[in-house]
């Protein structure tokens, strides 16, 4: 099969892999959203600020700042994340939510990604890498303008 790479075969591998995602989420009722939210709640380097995490998660996905607070509530009122003075922290559960999601995505995406030959898989990162410092420079630029 051969494909060239272009905005419809990229947008078709990201919504294939997060239907994935999302099946494995709902069935723990949880949106991608707040997944999205609380990894970056789990893997930041330092506690994060509501705005924090927003900023964080809009750098991800590009989303609007009230969908994502709407997000970080649902995470809290599931005590996923817990207010911790001015900052959000992960709870156990939370941690637990992560940890069980991997476990269960991680077989179908080692059938997914399984069999890739390593050369292919550094060229489409390249690419794909490339693809995205011009998107957020275009997107950048559009709302400056």
């Amino acid at each position: 099969m051969t494909t060239t790479a272009d905005p419809r075969t990229l947008a078709l591998a990201h919504y294939a892999a997060r239907g994935v995602l999302e099946h494995v989420l709902a069935r723990h009722g949880a949106t991608f959203q707040q997944q999205v939210a609380l990894r970056a709640a789990v893997t930041a380097e330092t506690p994060q600020t509501p705005d924090g995490l927003v900023a964080l998660v809009r750098g991800s996905l590009k989303a609007d700042p009230a969908d994502i607070r709407a997000a970080l509530d649902g995470l809290l009122a599931e005590r996923l994340l817990v207010a911790d003075g001015a900052h959000l922290r992960p709870t156990a559960a939370g941690r637990a939510l992560l940890a069980a999601v991997g476990a269960e995505t991680a077989p179908v995406t080692a059938r997914i990604w399984g069999g890739i030959p390593a050369e292919d898989l550094a060229a489409t990162g390249r690419v794909l890498a490339l693809v995205t410092e011009r998107a957020n420079a275009e997107l950048a630029a559009l709302t400056t303008s």
